[in-house]
C-alpha cells in the first residue's frame, strides 16, 4: 500500500479562492469507517498556463482546501507520488509507461518545448518550464492511483494536474499534454493487475485522447457521457463503435441530473455489467456543473455523489482521476459529493 502523506498547507495559504466558503455541503447518508487514499502533489502547482487560463492551480487549491476541511478529512490518506527522473534514454519506467500511449517524439517534443522555456502545444495548450515533468509526475499519480486500488479493492482519488484525456498519440490538445487514463489502462493490462479494464469519462467534453489509443483494445472499453455539440466535436455514436467495446452518449445543452440519470440507468450501467471490468478507472472531470464557464449542461455537485456510488456499484476496484471542472466553487463541492460517496457504506 501507498505511504501516507500530508499535503503542504503553504500551497492553500497562498491560495483561497471563492471555494473555500462554500466548500462543505450537507452530508448525503451514513459513512463507512473505511478510509479513501488521495493522491497528491503540490508540484503539481507549478505547471503554469498563464494568466487567465481556465486549467490553472487554484483548481487544486480549491479541492485540497475543501478535502482538508471536509467533516470526513480524518478518514482520507494522502500520498505524495515521487515521479521517476526523465533520463536521456527512452527506458526509464515512466517513460515506457508513456509510450504505451504516445509516440516517442511527441514525448521528446514535449520535453524539448519545456526545456527552452515553455511555448504552445496548441493554442490553448501552452508548456511552462516545468510542465513536463509536472506532467510525468502527474501520469505517476495515476499510475500510484491504480496499483493501490487494484491492491486494495477501494477507490483512490488522483487529484493531478495537467489534465489528459484529449491528448492524442502524436500531440497534445485541449489543456491536456499526456494520457493519463490511458496510460493507467494499458499499464495495468500489461503488468498482468487487470483483465479488463473499463474507462468511464463523465467530463462534459469527449475524451477523444483517450478512445482515440484504446479504442482498438480488446481488454478495454471506454465510455463517455459529454455535452454535444461541444469541443472537440467528437464522441458521436457510430455503427462501428459495435465492433469496439465503445459507449459515447451524448447530452445536449441544458440536460440535467435526470437526463444523465436516465442515460446511466438505462446504457451506462447495463454496459458495463456486461463487460464485467474487474478495474474501473474514471476521467473525472466536473465541467458538467452548471456553473461552469466551459459548457452548458446543468448537474449539480449531489449528482457527481449519485454518478459516483452508482458506479462504485460495478465495482470498488476504482481509480478517479482529475479532468476539467474551472468553476472553483463547485469542482470543490462535487469533488467532496465524489468523496462522500466513496466512503459511505
Amino acid at each position: 500500500m501507498l505511504s501516507e502523506q500530508t499535503p503542504n498547507t503553504e500551497a492553500q495559504a497562498e491560495g483561497h479562492t471563492e471555494a473555500d466558503a462554500e466548500a462543505q455541503p450537507g452530508t448525503a447518508g451514513p459513512i463507512d469507517h473505511g478510509t479513501v487514499t488521495i493522491v497528491y502533489s503540490d508540484e503539481f502547482l507549478l505547471h503554469d498556463t498563464g494568466w487567465g487560463h481556465p486549467e490553472r492551480p487554484d483548481r487544486l487549491r480549491a479541492i485540497v482546501a475543501a478535502l482538508q476541511t471536509a467533516p470526513f478529512a480524518d478518514r482520507l490518506r494522502w500520498h505524495n507520488p515521487q515521479s521517476v527522473p526523465a533520463s536521456d534514454a527512452p527506458i526509464d519506467p515512466l517513460t515506457q509507461a508513456l509510450r504505451r500511449a504516445h509516440e516517442l517524439d511527441y514525448i521528446h517534443h514535449v520535453r524539448l518545448l519545456a526545456n527552452r522555456g515553455g511555448g504552445q502545444l496548441e493554442v490553448d495548450t501552452p508548456i511552462s518550464a516545468r510542465s513536463y515533468e509536472v506532467a510525468r509526475l502527474a501520469v505517476q499519480a495515476w499510475l500510484d492511483g491504480m496499483n493501490e486500488a487494484i491492491a486494495t479493492g477501494q477507490p483512490v482519488f488522483v487529484a493531478a494536474r495537467p489534465p489528459g484525456h484529449h491528448a492524442l498519440r502524436h500531440r497534445g490538445m485541449g489543456f491536456c499534454l499526456f494520457a493519463n487514463a490511458a496510460i493507467a489502462a494499458l499499464t495495468a493490462l500489461e503488468a498482468g493487475q487487470a483483465q479488463r479494464v473499463a474507462i468511464v469519462d463523465w467530463d462534459v467534453h469527449h475524451g477523444n485522447g483517450t478512445e482515440a489509443i484504446v479504442r482498438e483494445h480488446p481488454q478495454i472499453a471506454y465510455c463517455s457521457i459529454h455535452q454535444s455539440p461541444a469541443y472537440p466535436g467528437t464522441g458521436r455514436p457510430g455503427v462501428a463503435d459495435r465492433d469496439y467495446q465503445l459507449l459515447n452518449l451524448p447530452v445536449p445543452p441544458g440536460a440535467d441530473g435526470s437526463a444523465y440519470q436516465s442515460l446511466v440507468e438505462g446504457q451506462l450501467l447495463p454496459f458495463l455489467r456486461n463487460f464485467d471490468p474487474d478495474l474501473l478507472i474514471i476521467s473525472a472531470g466536473y465541467d458538467a456543473n452548471r456553473d461552469d464557464p466551459l459548457a452548458q449542461i446543468h448537474l449539480q455537485p449531489e449528482d457527481y455523489g449519485w454518478l459516483t456510488r452508482s458506479l462504485l456499484g460495478i465495482s470498488r476496484r476504482m481509480v478517479l482521476g482529475l479532468e476539467g471542472g474551472y468553476d472553483l466553487n463547485s469542482l470543490a463541492r462535487s469533488v467532496h459529493e465524489t468523496i462522500l460517496a466513496c466512503l459511505s457504506s
